[in-house]
C-alpha cells in the first residue's frame, strides 16, 4: 500500500489521465490550470528553457471548461490544445516531460481554477504514489506566467537543504515595463504588487508567524503535505490563499528567493478577485492612487500579538477584566465581536506549554482572522489609505528611508529588494 492510496480513493475526482510509466527518478511535477488561454505555449517555452535538476520533471497542464462555457471559450481551448500538442511533439527530453489533460464539462457549481488545480495536483500525487515518493514536489504555476531559467534547480536546492520541508513560496515579480502592455497596465500592476508585498510584510511586522505570500503561480508543496491537509480546494477564486494557509500552518514552510516566477499583469474577468480582476478594476476605473488597509490597523494588531505570551495560562475573567483594557480599542472591539475570548479560554484549557499555546493561538487567530479583523476595523474605526502612504509608513518602521520616493514603482523596487535580503 502506497502513501496516497487512501487519499486518492476518497478525493480524486477523475481516474488517472496519464498512463505512461512513472520514472523512478521523478522529483518534481509542475501543475498548470488552463482556461481560455491564448498563449499557453509561451509558458511552456519558459519551462523548457530551464536548467535541468538532478531528478526528472513532469509538467501537467489541464485545459478545462465548465458545462456552461461559451462557444468562444470552447474554440479558444481547442486552439490552445492544438497549439500545445504541436509544440510538445517537437520538444522531447527524458528529464522533462509535458502532459496535456483536457477536461470539459466540469459541473457549474465547482467549475473554476480551484477544481482545475485540484485535478492536476491530484494527478501529480498519483504519479508520485506509483513510485512511493511521498516527498515528491508539486508546484503551482499559471498558463500565462514565465520564470527564470533556474526555476527547477532553485526548487531542488531548497528541498535538499530542508528535507523535512512541507512547502515553500517562490519569489515573483510582475513585469513593470515593456512593449506588450500599455503604460496604464504597468503602472497599475506596480500598485497592486506593492499592495501584496505591503500586506504580507505588515502582517509579518505585526508578528504573525503565517505571513507568507500566497500566489497561485509561485508555490511548491510536497505530495505528503498536500494530502495531509486534504488537497486543493474547489474554490472558484482565492483557492491559492486558502490552500497555502493550511500548508503554512503545518510549519517548515520556506521562501525561495533566488529565482523568479513572472506572472502576467493582464486584465481578466475569469475570477471574481485576484490579480486579473484587480487589474480590470484599475483599468476600468482609472485608479491612480490605490487605497488599501490603513497601516494603523496593523500597528494595533502588533500590540495584540506582542502580548501573546501574557495570555498563556490566564483564566477567562482575568483576560476580560484586566488584560483586554490594555489593548487598542479596535482590537478590543473585534475580539468581543468575534468571541475570541472563548476560543482563548479553550486553548488555555488544552495547553501545557507556552510553545503549544503559541501554535494554537495563531492557529485560532490565523490569516483568515487577520483578514476578518482588517475588514471589521475598516468598517467601524478607520478609513482605507493610499498604498503609497501605507507602504512608506511600514518602511519607516523597518528602518528604511523613503525620502524623495513618491511612486509605486520606486517603492515596489525597495520592497522587492527588502524581501530578497530579509
Amino acid at each position: 500500500m502506497s502513501f496516497a492510496d487512501k487519499y486518492l480513493k476518497k478525493q480524486q475526482v477523475f481516474p488517472d489521465y496519464i498512463n505512461t510509466d512513472v520514472p523512478e527518478n521523478l522529483g518534481l511535477v509542475v501543475t498548470i490550470p488552463c482556461f481560455d488561454e491564448p498563449d499557453l505555449v509561451s509558458s511552456l517555452k519558459a519551462l523548457w528553457l530551464c536548467d535541468r535538476p538532478s531528478f526528472n520533471v513532469e509538467v501537467i497542464v489541464i485545459v478545462n471548461s465548465g458545462e456552461e462555457a461559451s462557444e468562444e471559450v470552447l474554440k479558444q481551448n481547442a486552439k490552445t490544445i492544438a497549439d500545445a500538442q504541436e509544440w510538445i511533439s517537437q520538444h522531447k527530453d527524458e528529464k522533462l516531460q509535458f502532459y496535456l489533460i483536457h477536461q470539459p464539462n466540469l459541473p457549474k457549481k465547482s467549475a473554476g481554477v480551484g477544481l482545475a488545480r485540484k485535478i492536476a495536483m491530484d494527478e501529480a500525487v498519483s504519479r508520485f504514489n506509483k513510485i512511493g515518493h511521498s516527498h515528491g514536489i508539486i508546484t503551482g504555476y499559471d498558463a500565462d506566467s514565465s520564470c527564470d531559467t533556474n526555476y527547477f534547480t532553485e526548487i531542488e536546492k531548497l528541498f535538499k537543504k530542508y528535507p523535512k520541508a512541507n512547502g515553500a513560496n517562490l519569489f515573483y515579480e510582475h513585469p513593470l515595463e515593456g512593449d506588450e502592455f500599455d503604460e496604464l497596465i504597468y503602472n497599475s500592476i506596480a500598485q497592486y504588487e506593492l499592495y501584496l508585498r505591503y500586506y504580507m510584510l505588515a502582517m509579518r511586522f505585526a508578528g504573525h508567524p503565517h505571513a507568507f505570500h500566497t500566489v497561485g503561480s509561485s508555490f511548491a508543496v510536497t505530495a505528503d503535505a498536500y494530502i495531509k491537509q486534504g488537497g486543493m480546494n474547489r474554490r472558484q477564486a482565492g483557492e491559492d490563499f486558502y490552500f497555502l494557509q493550511k500548508i503554512i500552518a503545518l510549519g517548515k514552510f520556506y521562501e525561495i528567493k533566488h529565482t523568479r516566477v513572472i506572472p502576467s499583469p493582464r486584465t481578466s474577468d475569469r475570477v471574481p478577485f485576484g490579480t486579473g480582476k484587480a487589474m480590470s478594476t484599475f483599468v476600468n476605473e482609472g485608479i491612480s492612487n490605490y487605497k488599501n488597509y490603513n497601516y494603523a490597523a496593523f500597528k494595533d494588531l502588533k500590540v495584540f500579538f506582542d502580548r501573546v505570551d501574557d495570555f498563556f495560562g490566564v483564566d477567562y475573567d482575568t483576560f476580560i477584566n484586566k488584560l483586554i483594557v490594555e489593548l487598542p480599542g479596535p482590537v478590543r472591539s473585534y475580539l468581543k465581536e468575534d468571541n475570541f475570548f472563548e476560543a482563548l479560554d479553550e486553548i488555555n484549557n488544552n495547553c501545557a506549554s507556552i510553545d503549544t499555546f503559541r501554535k494554537k493561538f495563531f492557529g485560532a487567530f490565523n490569516a483568515f482572522k487577520v483578514l476578518k479583523y482588517l475588514n471589521n476595523v475598516h468598517e467601524q474605526f478607520m478609513e482605507e489609505e493610499s498604498v503609497i502612504v501605507s507602504a512608506k509608513l511600514l518602511l519607516k518602521d523597518l528602518g528604511i528611508t523613503t525620502k524623495g520616493v513618491y511612486s509605486a514603482k520606486e517603492l515596489l523596487e525597495i520592497y522587492r529588494e527588502y524581501e530578497k535580503t530579509h
